[in-house]
């Protein structure tokens, strides 16, 4: 059953012949081992036959028979006792570091003291030898290049360019004060003496530009309604300004002081924006319903009512005979007010309410800004008219990131166009409509409601809503600001214009008060000059009116 277990090979006999030979009380005592009969895997086998000693037998040394009668072999054989392990080796417990969620894992342990960004030098290491070493070794470079080097610097060759020294001293008080003057002109505006904002209440300017803190004019407006998406202030070149009242707008006429109620909107509804016409004759009424009213503005009479708007028209814009309306939808419709179907084309191009549009003087291009944050610029020529006419925009611009309310075109460069971002953005953005590319981006520090032009100067003004309830002047290109009125109403003020003379800015806000600022120079001040001093009164926006110490007008 069991095949018989093979002879050992010679190369393992000859390596247990290498092996000590047994003893005869090795012997005697491994012929009293009985292996156990009773597990069937053992093979009992004969055992091999007990070589002849031969004369050249290692002697067995006393030590070793000792071991050998103790019945264990330590070198070769069979050990008959075995040194059991009762213990094993548990290594010391390791100091636990309980460590906050700043301490890095790398120090847990606790035992490492070194500081991994500031390295430990040893005291041996000479650092006169370390830096002697890293000066410039005119053997390894060519001697023609690196005397050309000398010569170009100026700098020896062992010398380190980089060194620290004490500051120069401070410029005499007998210093040139004009070079001391340019010096400060020459500084950003964070860095010029004075130019931290002040308090609450106040202006800030700089030392070449000077404007007054306080308006020449105040109209009591009641009933203005606090809303930033809506626009309802226009001021024509007739020198007549239009303001909306909840649903009553009325027209004051700066020339005379005096003031019309034009009409009111129909009962349910309210007034959401109004914009003259180019020539001042006609005035466009957008509602809240939809609806855009044309009325004659000598007459006083309502021409006709253009509907079709499912929401309501928060913004308008005039070029000739085509009035521009903005609606809730996202929509944006061209109507032509001398046919009877006055829809000739429609733009499609945001998914928010519109609330900023503005057409460029020549009217090649109308730029819309909108509650989606997107400003889209749309090619002004009207192709194929109707109902289905669809245009598509020129340039889209998506870098604000909040409603863009604020649209304008610059008078003295057409191509320039400038939008201003809500709360959450606060810029800004000045475009170029020919190429589409971003010219300049400054942030402010609030919402910003509204831009106007300088028409003969090169700056933009800003009104702004929470926390300044400011008016900023900026300079362009730099964009710096030269001058700042906080808190020119008491509430964000939401909406501005420009008056026909180009040097006063009318503006409205949701303390129900209309305000006049006279910001810019022109040659219209100074003939309004030329006019005080011969004692006809003090002008407004190219027209006579009475001085603002007489007291608060009010429209209604």
């Amino acid at each position: 059953m069991f095949s018989q277990p093979k002879t050992p090979s010679r190369r393992n006999r000859a390596r247990s012949e290498a092996k000590t030979p047994l003893t005869p009380s090795l012997v005697s005592a491994l012929n009293n081992i009985s292996l156990a009969s009773s597990n069937p895997f053992v093979v009992s086998r004969p055992s091999s036959p007990v070589k002849r000693t031969t004369a050249g037998v290692i002697p067995v040394s006393d030590s070793f028979q000792r071991q050998a009668g103790t019945g264990v072999i330590r070198k070769g054989g069979v050990e008959s006792r075995l040194d059991v392990v009762t213990r094993d080796y548990v290594p010391p417990p390791k100091p636990e570091l309980k460590r906050s969620r700043s301490t890095p894992a790398a120090n847990r342990i606790g035992l490492d003291t070194r500081d991994r960004f500031i390295t430990n030098r040893d005291a041996d290491l000479d650092v006169a030898a370390t830096l002697e070493q890293m000066h410039l070794n005119p053997k390894s470079a060519s001697p023609g290049h690196t005397a050309r080097l000398v010569a170009a610097t100026g700098v020896p060759l062992n010398r380190r360019i980089l060194g620290y020294h004490e500051q120069p001293p401070a410029a005499s008080s007998s210093s040139d004060s004009a070079l001391a003057q340019h010096r400060e002109f020459a500084r950003p505006l964070y860095a010029q003496r004075g130019a931290a904002l002040p308090s609450s209440i106040g202006a800030t300017t700089n030392k070449t530009r000077k404007i007054p803190t306080q308006p020449e004019r105040v109209l009591d407006a009641p009933g203005m309604v606090d809303d930033f998406y809506l626009n309802l202030l226009s001021w024509s070149c007739q020198n007549a300004v239009a303001v909306a009242l909840e649903a009553s707008t009325y027209i004051w006429k700066a020339d005379t002081g005096t003031v019309v109620q034009l009409g009111e909107a129909p009962e349910g509804t309210y007034v959401s924006s109004v914009d003259f016409s180019n020539d001042g004759a006609f005035l466009g009424i957008g509602l809240g319903t939809g609806d855009v009213e044309l009325w004659d503005v000598e007459s006083g009479q309502k021409l006709r009512t253009m509907t079709g708007h499912l929401g309501q028209v928060a913004t308008l814009s005039w070029h000739q005979h085509i009035l521009t309306s903005g609606c809730g939808d996202g929509s944006i419709w061209h109507h032509d007010v001398r046919v009877p179907r006055h829809k000739v084309m429609e733009l499609l191009g945001h998914t928010g309410e519109v609330c900023g549009l503005k057409w460029r003087v020549d009217g090649e291009l109308l730029a819309s800004g909108g509650n989606d944050n997107v400003v889209n610029i749309w090619d002004g020529r009207v192709g194929d008219v109707g109902e289905g006419a669809r245009g598509s925009a020129k340039w889209t611009k998506r870098n604000h990131s909040a409603a863009v309310k604020a649209i304008a075109w610059c008078p003295w460069q057409p191509s320039l166009l400038a939008s201003g971002g809500g709360t959450n953005d606060a810029t800004i953005n000045v475009w170029n409509s020919t190429t589409g590319a971003r010219l300049h981006s400054l942030k402010t520090p609030s919402q910003i409601t509204s831009l106007l032009w300088a028409p003969a100067k090169k700056e933009i003004l800003s009104t702004h809503g929470f926390p300044t309830n400011a008016i900023m002047v900026h300079a362009y290109p730099s964009m710096e600001r030269v001058a700042e009125i906080r808190d020119a109403h008491d509430a964000r003020v939401l909406f501005s214009c420009v008056g026909p003379g180009g040097d006063v800015v009318c503006t409205g806000a949701g303390d129900e008060n209309l305000k006049f600022w006279r910001i810019w120079d022109s040659a219209v001040e100074e003939k309004a000059k030329k006019k005080k001093t011969l004692g006809n009164g003090e002008d407004i926006g190219g027209g006579r009116i009475n001085s603002t110490r007489e007291g608060i007008l009010s429209i209604r």
